[in-house]
């Protein structure tokens, strides 16, 4: 479906940095719009289960390992 270009490292961190921002949101009990704010840790989340990510593509960038010959 989509190609992949976020290598084991990369997705390694993007799905920590997703989860803390979404454990934070839901534990934490504040409000307003930087509350909500933390709801982006989605977009992290989605691209290292996904192994891609949009904004590479546009781009032409990615971090996995290249295949040898």
């Amino acid at each position: 479906m989509f190609n992949t270009n976020v290598g084991t490292k990369d997705r390694i961190i993007r799905f920590i940095l997703g989860a803390a921002l979404l454990v934070w949101f839901f534990f934490d009990k504040g409000q307003g719009p930087w509350h909500y704010a933390k709801l982006i840790g989605i977009i992290p989340l989605a691209t290292a289960i996904f192994s891609t990510c949009p904004l590479y593509t546009l781009l032409g960038l990615s971090t996995c390992p290249v295949k040898k010959a």
